[in-house]
């Protein structure tokens, strides 16, 4: 499962880099309309994904994971190896929208690891499951980059779109799905409604806002992501732009390699909440120094500081899940969470684009590190209210008693 999502997640950043330039070749249009049409193709691919998530989920839950992964892997092949022929942006948005129907591989193949993990090492499996996606991101765009400079735009579609089908064929012949049963979970047999489902999210407030902390995370780390291949035009040139723009992203993905798996270790030892509020206000603050930077060195750093920050929020989110949600739901609520990190790549990338298009890119940087904030002191005060301090009030209560 880690050399599949190697090859999906460096499969899919292979192209993000240049999709605003490839945009841009595929007309003559103004940067307001490059910046805004990045914003809205790279965000449509979540629309759809937004939408069908949780139904992969429960069928996921139902039938098996395995079907959905190969689905998913062959989906995302195809869809990339016809964005290669677009010929207009519209062309290109629409492959994108339905690409977001398949999307879920790597969502998907951390609920099939979570399901078959017990509790008490989940962030350490789950934050090595992550260094597969996060390396394939931090080869990717590099790759990427260089393919782009030395092929074209088009051509390295086509490329890309091989190691997707690839990553199809580990999954059908190399994995096997097993139902695993854990120790005070054994009766976990219950089918659950898609109303219970939901019931236990809300009933759950720190667990409910885990969940609605994707989305908020999701718009702040992809409001940059369609337009950074532009302002690293802005502050380092034309020359190799491609090349560049891809370090910039990998610089990211090396931060996450380094520390994912340390996270999800640190978060089984000392609570998973605990580490997700420091990390978020981590992150939060290393963005506000990007939308000062000058040269594309400053980016780099900030760019890989920014990965140690972040690299933890999605394992750690998910162990949470599956610390909080039996077994027999958690591909339904997974998925339900699924569907809020894209709600976050919807939001995220239009606003970027219209932010940067309207104020200019530091006021994209600036509005980032504001949600990422926001986002540890809702965890805080959410965690503070229904964990620490009710554990406060039952201790003094008995003792009184």
């Amino acid at each position: 499962m880690w050399v599949a999502n190697f090859f999906v997640a460096g499969s899919m950043t292979m192209v993000i880099p240049f999709i605003s330039l490839y945009i841009e070749s595929l007309g003559n249009f103004s940067d307001s309309f490059v910046q805004r049409w990045s914003g809205f193709t790279f965000g449509i691919t979540f629309v759809t994904a937004f939408l069908f998530s949780p139904i992969w989920g429960r069928i996921g839950d139902k039938y098996g994971r395995k079907k959905i992964l190969i689905f998913s892997a062959f989906g995302i092949g195809l869809s990339v190896l016809l964005m290669g022929y677009a010929t207009t942006v519209w062309q290109l948005f629409i492959l994108r929208f339905f690409m977001g129907v398949a999307t879920g591989f790597i969502p998907m193949s951390q609920a099939f690891i979570s399901t078959q993990t017990p509790q008490h090492v989940a962030g350490k499996v789950l934050g090595t499951l992550q260094t597969g996606s996060i390396t394939g991101s931090l080869f990717g765009p590099m790759l990427g980059g260089v393919l782009a400079d030395a092929f074209g735009y088009s051509s390295t579609f086509k490329w890309v779109s091989i190691t997707v089908f690839l990553s199809s064929l580990i999954v059908m012949f190399g994995i096997k799905e097993i139902k695993v049963k854990f120790a005070g979970e054994e009766n976990d047999t219950t089918t659950y409604s898609r109303r219970e489902v939901i019931r236990h999210i809300v009933t759950h407030p720190v667990l409910l806002v885990v969940m609605l902390m994707s989305t908020l995370v999701q718009v702040a780390h992809f409001s940059v992501q369609p337009i950074l291949s532009l302002f690293v035009a802005e502050i380092h040139g034309p020359a190799n732009i491609a090349f560049f723009s891809g370090l910039a992203f990998s610089a990211a993905g090396l931060g996450n390699l380094l520390m994912t798996r340390n996270w999800g270790k640190l978060g089984d030892r000392i609570g998973y909440v605990r580490i997700l509020i420091v990390l978020l206000f981590m992150a939060g603050i290393v963005y506000f120094p990007g939308a000062f930077v000058t040269n594309i060195w400053q980016l780099v750093i900030l760019r890989f500081l920014l990965g140690s920050a972040i690299g933890g929020i999605i394992p750690l989110r998910v162990a949470y899940i599956r610390q909080e949600a039996p077994l027999s739901m958690q591909g339904e609520v997974l998925g339900y969470n699924t569907s809020l990190r894209f709600l976050g790549n919807i939001i995220g990338p239009a606003m970027g684009g219209m932010i940067a298009g309207f104020f200019g890119f530091s006021a994209v940087f600036f509005v980032t590190s504001g949600l990422l904030v926001l986002s540890g002191a809702l965890l805080l005060g959410a965690w503070y209210k229904h964990e620490y301090a009710g554990k406060e009030s039952r201790s003094f209560s008995a003792h009184r008693s």
